[in-house]
């Protein structure tokens, strides 16, 4: 099973995909570096005007901490006790790719079963989260006009999928 989020939220089916941890990469200690054995990636379309990648990659990750709760980390607190929301609780890489690379990377995640978002080029023109998940709704999924997608999963298997993407400069 998958879980499909559209641009904002929206999810299907619950995902087979393990439990996020966390792993140090060097022996524990309070400042050691964390190394995650999941990853968060968002591949862009590279023709999208540079306010349309900002907003699609917004879009995109927003639906992650519904999907899956253990990628959210603790609230945020400043010296002055003013509290925070949360965030994701690890990097989100974003990649760019052409039209190809998109349809392969969407392809290869859905064959993963990885927790999976995407927005298409019909989102452009909506205003609001029941339009978005219909102009997903009337397209099938090998027509999509995909923008973007984000990915969450295994660190290997979000690799895989990403094949043939560039890191957004």
């Amino acid at each position: 099973m998958r879980t499909t989020t559209t641009a904002p939220v929206g999810t299907t089916d619950s995902p087979a995909v393990p439990a996020a941890s966390a792993t140090p990469a060097t022996p524990a200690t309070g400042n050691a570096p964390v190394r995650f054995d999941t990853k968060v990636a968002v591949l862009l379309r590279d023709d999208l005007e540079s306010w349309q990648r900002l907003n699609v990659t917004a879009f995109l990750v927003s639906g992650l901490g519904t999907a899956v709760p253990e990628v959210i980390g603790e609230p945020y607190e400043d010296a002055d006790s003013t509290a925070y929301l949360p965030m994701l609780r690890q990097p989100v890489l974003v990649f760019e790719g052409a039209k190809e690379t998109m349809t392969a990377a969407h392809a290869r995640a859905l064959s993963r079963s990885l927790t999976t978002a995407v927005f298409t080029a019909d989102l452009f023109g909506t205003g609001n989260d029941r339009d978005n998940r219909a102009a997903v709704r009337e397209v099938g999924r090998d027509a999509l006009d995909l923008v973007g997608l984000a990915v969450y999963g295994p660190r290997n298997a979000v690799d895989k999928v990403l094949k043939g993407a560039r890191m957004h400069p």
